[in-house]
Order: structure tokens, then sequence, then C-alpha cells
């Protein structure tokens, strides 16, 4: 239906007037597809016949028209007669045009009311005159506030059952009154309706002489637009890297779209949370020109004066504006709708922008009853529709923004078994908490019987000190071939050696672990093991591609207190301060693994008798 609408608004004329998002919530059964449907008809928004058309129908299946049935198109919906996904419609004003988003009311389907919420600039929250202020009325209100959306009315539907009565109304504004003040939403208005007979919809009616307050439509036109994005800071989520080499172009175009802000070729930008700075070679569109500016909301590709490594889920900004904040742990009011609970040492899958990481609960400060506003401490898990404020650390930092100063770069969602089980806001950046890989390696150590041949005794016996080697670089680089030749070198001259040729099935894991979030238990085996290696006083040598310094801190952390050697092939994305030695591309594997082996009896790893 949305399609159809957007043509008839290019047709009449409106397309490109101002537009506004409106989500419309409130528990089950309270009205709100029958108040969309009666605003697309009052406003003249439907397509020609269509009323008509959706009459004629319930007439010949002998039903009861319904407004809600303009609304509710899918067949199962009308069958159980709840709305399931959050539906996009369209109508004007002589205001402006509104995008209004129906999202279900059943407890059951509250990811899909968060996910239409969090794209709306104001709402409308629909309650049951005769039913009152249900658990979910409590916890769409909360949701709202949750969401940062602060332009709400209320509307109290369904007057006609309750004989228009005045008094029902006052009563039920006074009591979601009192509670929506709590959660920092102060409603525009609340607004007594029958949105099937259309009292105080789009017209008023004679209905409710007592009240003398604006209908449905002049509260909208009243809500104000969201200020423009292109104001704030800078913040253009990376979500791919390309390079298009079949005419000779060695440029790399980082793509994405701003979210907000403006950029211009020229510009000074900085990557986060890398920290590698460049500048705007230019800006490129798909099947188009390149041009000089570009702003919030368009999709775009750069490309960078100098050249840096970085990866899809860094935040690209400018260098003269505000910077995001990073960090491992976040502060975040999370509501959870995982049908197992959300519990401690669990990995799950953070979603941030085009960021995409591993994720651990690792404090839960308070657990709210949304519909009563109760808190709870000391709570061990988070259930099903919880909403709790708490502590999440991912494995490496990553770069938001508080949502309270731009959300777009604030909200984030959780994914439990390929499904989304959470979502929520970043309240702000947690620095003073212990970290799981520090506690990690502190339970090791304390649990570890160690043997009384100390690392010492060990290298006078063998002649040399032990270490990792961690070659890294990007793939197909010609890493595995070094490592088997530095191997080959030092076994024939007598040396201690292993080389780890690790593929996934090795380390216990199936899947490609190169991009997904399963990395970080990849890493993890693969220091538990370098440990052991290094604590038998062995040179051990292994590689890994696209390797970062933050995933290398994780793997010196892990073979602590064993010492690491780290060779970085070719464009190899590490700090400089972080390789020992550099190697180009195309590599004689011979040759570096030579080079390796002086950089070895340099470090006083071996002996120079040895070799």
């Amino acid at each position: 239906m949305s399609t159809v609408l957007e043509s008839q608004m290019i047709k009449n004329g409106t397309q490109g007037a101002q537009k506004m998002n409106i989500v419309i919530i409130g528990h089950v059964d309270h009205g709100k597809s029958t108040l969309i449907g009666r605003l697309l008809a009052d406003t003249q928004s439907l397509p020609k016949g269509k009323l008509e058309a959706v009459k004629a129908q319930c007439a010949y299946h002998a039903r009861p028209f319904e407004y809600a049935f303009l609304l509710d198109a899918l067949k199962d919906e009308q069958s159980q007669g709840i709305t399931i996904d959050s539906a996009r419609c369209f109508f004007k004003s002589k205001k402006r045009e509104y995008i209004l988003i129906d999202a279900p009311g059943h407890i059951e389907f509250l990811k899909n009311m968060i996910s239409g919420a969090a794209r709306a600039e104001a709402a409308v929250l629909v309650i049951d005159a005769h039913e009152g202020v249900q658990e979910n009325s409590r916890r769409h209100g909360y949701l709202l506030g949750m969401l940062g959306i602060r332009q709400a009315i209320v509307c109290v539907n369904k007057m006609d059952l309750a004989g228009y009565d005045r008094r029902v109304f006052e009563r039920i504004r006074s009591e979601f009154s009192a509670f929506l003040t709590q959660t920092g939403i102060a409603p525009r208005h609340f607004i007594p309706i029958s949105a099937r007979d259309g009292f105080n919809v789009a017209a008023a009616g004679d209905a409710m002489p007592w009240y003398d307050g604006p209908t449905v439509l002049e509260a909208l036109d009243g809500f104000e637009k969201e200020p423009p994005r292109v104001g704030q800071p800078l913040r253009l989520p990376i979500q791919d890297i390309y390079k298009f080499t079949e005419q000779g172009d060695n440029r790399r175009i980082f793509a994405g779209r701003i979210e907000t802000g403006t950029l211009r070729v020229g510009d000074a930008v900085v990557f986060y949370p890398s920290g590698k700075r460049s500048t705007i070679a230019s800006i490129e569109a798909f099947n188009a020109p390149p041009v000089h500016e570009a702003t919030a909301g368009e999709a775009v590709g750069v490309t960078l004066r100098e050249q840096v490594y970085v990866r899809p889920g860094e935040l690209l900004v400018r260098t003269d504006e505000s910077p995001p904040a990073t960090a491992r742990q976040l502060r975040v009011n999370l509501f959870w709708m995982g049908r197992e609970p959300m519990i401690f040492n669990k990995r799950y899958l953070l979603k941030l922008g085009t960021a995409r990481a591993p994720v651990w609960l690792r404090q839960i400060r308070t657990v709210l009853d949304a519909s009563e506003l109760t808190t709870e401490r000391n709570r061990r898990h988070i259930q099903r529709h919880d909403v709790a404020e708490c502590v999440l650390e991912t494995l490496k930092p990553i770069a938001f923004d508080p949502t309270a100063e731009i959300a777009q770069t604030g909200r984030f969602v959780l994914i439990d078994n390929y499904h989304i089980a959470g979502g929520g806001v970043v309240l702000q950046a947690e620095s003073n908490a212990a970290d799981r890989l520090s506690e990690h390696v502190q339970q090791r150590e304390k649990s570890w019987r160690r043997s009384r041949i100390t690392p010492l005794m060990r290298s006078y016996r063998t002649g040399q000190r032990s270490t990792l080697v961690v070659i890294a670089g990007p793939p197909q680089t010609g890493k595995a071939a070094l490592a088997q030749a530095l191997e080959e070198k030092l076994f024939a001259a007598g040396r201690q050696v292993y080389y780890l040729g690790l593929d996934n099935s090795l380390l216990g894991m199936d899947e490609d672990i190169s991009r997904n979030y399963l990395r970080d238990e990849y890493l993890r085996r693969l220091g538990e093991v370098a440990h052991v290696f290094t604590d038998a006083g062995m040179i051990l040598i292994t590689t890994v591609s696209d390797l970062d310094s933050y995933e290398l801190q994780v793997l010196r952390t892990l073979n602590h207190p064993g010492e690491n050697l780290i060779i970085g092939v070719g464009a190899h994305g590490l700090a400089a301060a972080d390789v020992d030695l550099k190697l180009n591309v195309p590599l004689n594997p011979s040759e570096a693994a030579g080079q390796v082996a002086n950089l070895l009896t340099e470090r006083h790893y071996l002996p120079e008798y040895y070799l």
C-alpha cells in the first residue's frame, strides 16, 4: 500500500514537501490500526476506490467493515486481528506529509515495535477508554523514553464504549500522566477520540463538547521536525572497502552512509577506534560523477590521499569536530526480547552502526519492571521483556556516541543464535571495571600448577629463549611459506621450534573466523596454546591474517609471561610500534626466513654460535 500512496503523492505534486515519521503504539486491540485507517480516509490519502473496495469485500464476506482493514492487509493479521509487523503508510495534511509506522501492540512482537519506534520523530500512544491503562501501555511509554522520543500525544480511544464520559477520560489522563512523568515524557496532549466514528481524529464532531483541545490531525501538525542532522558532527560508519583494479585503479574506496554532518573533499579525517588519519581525496557515488560535498542521509564512497588500513565498522569523522567515544565497556539501557534469559559469560553479537563485535554481559546494575517502574538489584540474568541498566564488554574498543548526544550512533541491537534478542541505547563509556581477559588470566595463573623446572633452567638446557613468533598480514601474501621456511631453518640448526600451521578445524572451529564474531574464540585458543608452548621453552611460529593492534594485545595478554616477536608482512594493519620486523611483498620465503632468524639472534633469543 505504501508504494501506491507514494505514487499518488507524486501525482498530486506533494512529493518533496516536509516529511515526518510518526509511530503509532499501544496495547493490542486498543485501536491503533483503526486510527490510522481513519486518518487515511479522512485526509483523502487513500488510492482512488480503495475504501469502497474494502467495504465491498467486507460485505461479500458478511463481516462488518472496520477502518483497520485498510491497513492490516496481511492474511495472518486479518485472521488474528492483531498487527504483527511494523507497517508503513503515508498521508498528508495541509502542513506536511507523514509516514505513519503502525507498531504491533502484542507483547510477543515488542521487538517489531522497537524497530518501528527507532525510526520515529514523534509518537501517538493509544489507550482503550474501556480497558484503561494496560501493562503494554506502560511498557511502550517507557521504551519511547529509552529511545529518546520526547514528542508524544496520548489518544484515549473508544470513548463511544465509555459513553463519552469525561470522568473516564480524566481518570486515564491522571493515571498515565503520573506514570509517563517518571520516564521523562510529557505528552503534548491527551485527546479523547472515537477512531471508529471519527470524532476528534481529523474533525471534532459533537459527541464530546466538554473537550476543547486539538484533534489528532491538529496535534500531529503541532509536532516540530527534528533539527537537520547536517548540523551535527560528521559520522560516517564504514560499511565496506572496495578496490577496483581491472582498469589500473588502485585506490581504496571506503563506502557507507553519512549518518550526521557534512563531508567535503579536502577534509582532514580520522577513523575510530583505530585513530588512523588521512585526508579526503574524492567523494564517489555509484554510477555517477564524483561530487565535492555530501551530507547526512547520503550513501557515498570516499577515497583518501594517504592510504590507511582500516576495517569495516570503523567510524569516519572530521578532525576539526568533536570525536566519538571509544571503549570496550559500555553502560547501556537494554531491552531484552530473547526467549532465553541474557546471562553472564555467554557471547552475544553486538551490532552498532556498521560495527559487528562479540559482546558479553559484565554487570547488571538494575532491572526495571517497565510496566510498574519498579527496580531490582543484584540480578544474575535478564529475563524476556525486562529493561535493564547494565554494562556490556566487547573484545576490542568500539566507537559510538552516547545516545543523548547523537542518537544514530548510540543505538544497538544484540544477536543471539542469529536472532535479534535485544536492543537499546548507549549511555556512556565505562572505564573503571576490570576486563574479562585480565580476570581470565589472573584466574588461570591461580589455577596453574607450575613445574619446578623454571624458564631459565629450560633456556640453559635448550640454548634458546622461548618466544611466540607471529607473522601477520593480509591473506595470500606468503605468510605460511615464510613460517615453514623459518621452522626448517631453525630446526636444522638444532633449535626447539614448532610451526603451528593453524586452520580453523585445528582449534575446534569449523566456520570461517576471519570476519565473523567467533574470532575472539579463535584468538583465545591460539593464545592459550601459545602459552603452553612458550612455557615449555619452545619457539612457536604462527600466522594470523588481518591481525590488528587490539587483537595482538589479546595474544600478548594470553601468552604472558611468554615473550612475543611480531613480523608484519605487506599492508599488515598493525601500528608501527607493534612490529619488530616489516617485510615487503612478494616474499622470498628463504631470504625472509633468514631475516627473521637474524632478528631472533639480535634480540638474544638465539645464541649466535648455534646458527
